[in-house]
């Protein structure tokens, strides 16, 4: 079976030890629709898994026969889960049986952590928004954990080369645009079951080097942490791997402990790409101070064509207003492609399954009924009720009728010329165009005109080198519409 997987994998077999292989793990859950855990651990980890298994295994007796509980088999107790379960947001866990108890019987305390690397969080970490609204709203207490400490390192995980460093006042600013996000999709205060903002710089910042490695550097092996995806595959594609990135898993696994310790947290969220380094924090927190905490994750969503959420051709969808109009987050969710409404309404809604599958049924044109109801939805959870008419106007009038009155402009993203520049035939159209988004660069937006893809105020540019002055759309023209395609 070793052989076989690491041949399927493209791992080699010397990375794997034959008799702990194959030992039953009777904690690790493999998700919905997943393979037995120990192809589910090679398909998730790599050479990683071996170590993750034997932290795993010390968290639960398992079912006293194979020691794999797979979700598809077993039917939660807990509301929560079975949110998770129906919904899609579950991939795996380290004790479901143990979890599901837990959360059946007492309200629990779980982080879901995101380092300030941009000044706003991406409709990618979306799910992981809405996986902390759920559990909020079943009666448990999510608290949101903002890197400070551990931006200043920077995760490894599915990068090839080192992030950027930050400076504070950049990491600052970052924070506090994330943080404005979840106050969205979750309720913040000191009462009960209310959400809590945290930092780790708190706690990273006034660390001791000599005594922290004294007291945990003992809990973790380098002939472990090599064999973690976010390190194996950096030096595989012989690309630098710097001993401050080395430390990031050490110091996210302390993030755990530390709130196990200052918040009763026992449950730890987080992408699949995360699994290796909550599995981490379950461990050292049962080494040092002999508790036991959870850890769940959740997939990492592509769309159907295979396309990584998150990004669209035009850039990221940003969840900030002041990065991405309102308009622009709604026309995205507009776009959905037909494949996807349905697993989409499950995960970015709150809509009655019933209503979802009823939606994800419509036929032919009618799918895009429901594509309006996602962007709706989607759009009001984020932005309020109160700029969805405003929305629908403008693409009313922008789709429907080809063109844009000045009331309803004001919906679309703006770029503005000077007037010296109009009435002196400064600018052509490519320049716009790539100034609003519309394309990468002025060859691709050429390209687009040549294609019969590019209009001002509904009607086509015929000549790819348009010249924006009076004489091409008039001496007291003020406002223009400009866009590509049928979508934009």
């Amino acid at each position: 079976l070793v052989g076989a997987f690491s041949r399927v994998m493209g791992h080699r077999c010397v990375g794997f030890s034959l008799v702990p292989a194959c030992r039953p793990c009777p904690a690790v859950v493999a998700g919905a629709g997943s393979v037995p855990v120990r192809a589910l651990a090679l398909g998730t980890g790599g050479l990683r898994q071996r170590g993750q298994r034997q932290a795993a295994a010390a968290e639960g007796e398992g079912d006293g026969e194979t020691g794999v509980v797979s979700i598809d088999d077993y039917e939660p107790k807990s509301e929560f889960l079975k949110i998770m379960k129906e919904r899609g947001f579950f991939n795996q866990c380290t004790d479901l049986k143990g979890l599901d108890a837990k959360l059946a019987s007492e309200s629990v305390v779980a982080y879901l952590g995101f380092d300030a690397t941009a000044p706003s969080l991406h409709v990618g970490s979306l799910l992981q928004i809405m996986l902390l609204r759920h559990f909020q709203k079943c009666g448990h207490t999510p608290l949101v954990l903002v890197g400070g400490g551990t931006t200043k390192i920077g995760d490894p995980s599915g990068k090839d080369e080192s992030r950027k460093m930050l400076d504070e006042a950049a990491i600052a600013a970052n924070a506090a645009g994330i943080s404005s996000v979840f106050q969205k999709f979750v309720e913040f205060g000191d009462g009960p079951g209310q959400a809590k903002l945290v930092n780790n710089d708190d706690w990273l910042s006034s660390l001791k080097y000599l005594e922290f490695l004294r007291d945990f550097g003992t809990q973790f092996t380098i002939n472990r942490m090599m064999t973690y995806d976010s390190v194996r595959l950096r030096l595989e594609r012989e690309q630098p791997l710097t001993f401050l990135e080395f430390n990031y898993m050490i110091l996210q696994a302390y993030d755990f402990l530390e709130l196990s310790r200052r918040q009763g947290c026992s449950l730890q969220f987080g992408g699949s790409d995360q699994w290796g380094n909550i599995v981490n924090g379950i461990e050292l927190t049962r080494k040092v101070d002999q508790k036991q905490v959870f850890g769940m994750t959740a997939p990492l969503i592509t769309t159907s064509d295979g396309k990584k959420m998150g990004k669209s051709a035009d850039g990221a969808i940003w969840l900030n207003p002041d990065l991405l109009s309102p308009y622009d987050y709604w026309q995205f969710w507009r776009n959905t492609a037909d494949a996807d409404v349905e697993r989409f309404l499950k995960i970015f809604t709150e809509l009655p399954l019933e209503q979802v599958s009823e939606l994800a049924a419509l036929q032919g044109a009618a799918i895009n009924d429901a594509k309006v109801v996602l962007a709706d939805e989607c759009t009001r959870m984020l932005h309020g009720e109160e700029c969805l008419a405003g929305i629908k106007e403008t693409a009313k009038s922008v789709f429907a009728s080809g063109g844009a009155s000045a009331e309803n402009m004001s919906d679309l993203p703006r770029h503005e010329i000077s007037r010296t520049d109009f009435e002196q035939g400064a600018l052509q159209i490519a320049d716009v165009m790539t100034a609003l988004g519309l394309a990468k660069s002025k060859a691709e937006a050429r390209r687009l005109i040549k294609g019969g893809g590019g209009r001002i105020n509904g009607e086509k540019i015929e000549d790819e080198f348009l010249v924006l002055s009076p004489a091409a759309l008039g001496a007291e023209v003020s406002d223009f519409r400009v866009s590509s395609g049928k979508k934009k």
